[in-house]
């Protein structure tokens, strides 16, 4: 199977079937006959076709009647054709074209395949076609298109941060990703793992923010990463390693994990605990526990106890008995874009007043499990004020038992000048994240 099916197999299976992008291209990568050489291809096509996905519809538009009458496979086979011809400079147009038609002979039949060739030829021999909105007079919309977000984001983000910073944060979403990992200090010693990594000739730097960080660069596929089966290292973005930190547990405490799965936070949290004490991780799914439990046994993490448990009885079950809570609360992940290709196009506006009132509940269960002079971390892996600030603020108003404390004094390599931490991508170069600390007076 050649990249360019590859991909349309891959693109299928997100659009019409709707898996997640990295599951879909990990399951191709693991299980389809992909030339070694057609492998940086088939990711490029596949991740580029997902991410681009508004601004090449836009681009077919110009070329159709109607791009809602066409087959939704006829359509994925036209994306990923329009994705070589405008946004990759070392395909030949004719080898676009082709396997275009050949593809959709394959998958559908002989009319659609005159279509499809109709339509990428017409690109050809008209790109003239296509010209971006002005920047002046429609600043969403040319930065939606230009930068491949949905407009409704962009109008929001434009709103919250201004032109330039949405411009700069919807660019960044478009940069590749190195691996952000986390070195698991209970088995290992961040010193020796770089050099480890190095004679296996990846590229290997420091992380800037955590003292258990490295940014790794080279790695095709995450099962030939050794270091990462055996438990050495955790697959954890710079951003999210600054939580634990930030929530400071100590050996022999009592710590909850609200909303625990996957369980990277909860044995970074065990790890700066030395194994000393108890953490309590919870989730709501068994298959959550499950992932939680087996990580955790990965990591040798023997103080953490999974939980089943709604987070929003947290408060109930463990009322006052806990030193630190930390709620890394459910959120529309929209600081890590850059990462999950799909994700931009399967968040719509009207799921932020659900969030807002599931976090909401979710803070004020926990904060009831916090005991006198404990501490409470709220986090998330969103840019978005209503999600972060918004959350906090109103937790505030109503619980005149608790403050807020600075946490970006709590930063382990390079402290902010925020009370309230916001990581942002286009200045700190990594997951967009946020993390607010807050102690109970009384």
């Amino acid at each position: 199977m050649n990249a360019r099916e590859a991909a349309l197999v891959a693109v299928n299976a997100v659009m019409i079937d709707k898996a997640y992008a990295n599951i879909a291209v990990a399951k191709m990568l693991r299980s389809a006959t992909i030339p070694d050489k057609d492998r940086k291809l088939f990711v490029e096509l596949t991740y580029g076709s997902i991410k681009a996905l508004g601004t090449l519809d836009w681009f077919i538009s110009h070329y159709v009647d109607s791009i809602k009458k066409i087959d939704p496979i006829v359509l994925n086979v036209l994306r990923i054709g329009y994705y070589q011809l405008f946004f990759l400079d070392k395909i030949p147009v004719s080898a676009a074209c082709n396997e275009a038609v050949n593809l959709t002979k394959k998958y559908s039949n002989g009319g659609a395949a005159k279509f499809v060739n109709a339509v990428m030829r017409a690109a050809v021999r008209q790109p003239e076609k296509i010209k971006y909105p002005d920047q002046e007079t429609q600043p969403a919309r040319y930065i939606a298109l230009k930068f491949f977000h949905p407009l409704w984001l962009v109008e929001r983000w434009i709103k919250q941060f201004g032109f330039e910073q949405t411009e700069k944060l919807c660019e960044f979403d478009n940069t590749k990703p190195e691996l952000s990992v986390r070195v698991n200090s209970l088995t290992a010693n961040i010193a020796d793992i770089e050099q480890k990594l190095k004679a296996q000739n990846y590229q290997v730097q420091f992380s800037k923010w955590s003292p258990d960080g490295l940014l790794l660069s080279g790695i095709e596929r995450l099962d030939e990463l050794n270091e990462l089966q055996s438990g050495s290292v955790v697959i954890q973005d710079e951003s999210s390693q600054l939580v634990a930190y930030v929530l400071n547990p100590q050996p022999g405490e009592f710590v909850i994990d609200c909303c625990a799965a996957p369980g990277g936070k909860t044995t970074h949290i065990a790890a700066l605990m030395k194994n000393r004490g108890r953490v309590v991780a919870c989730d709501i799914f068994q298959h959550k526990i499950d992932m939680i439990t087996q990580n955790v046994g990965l990591a040798g993490a023997s103080i953490v106890e999974p939980v089943l448990c709604d987070a929003r009885t947290i408060g109930e079950k463990y009322y006052r008995q806990a030193d630190r809570v930390l709620v890394d609360a459910p959120c529309s992940g929209l600081g890590i874009l850059r990462k999950k290709a799909d994700l931009r196009w399967k968040k719509q506006p009207d799921q932020f007043g659900e969030l807002y009132d599931l976090q909401r509940d979710i803070l004020n269960s926990a904060a009831q499990a916090v005991r006198i002079g404990g501490e409470m971390v709220y986090s998330t892996c969103t840019t978005d004020t209503t999600e972060n600030e918004a959350v906090v603020e109103r937790f505030l108003c109503e619980h005149n038992d608790f403050e807020l404390v600075n946490a970006g004094k709590r930063m382990p390599c390079e402290e902010k000048s925020e009370i309230m931490i916001n990581m942002r991508p286009f200045s700190d170069q990594t997951d967009g994240f946020f993390i607010a600390l807050l102690r109970r007076k009384s």
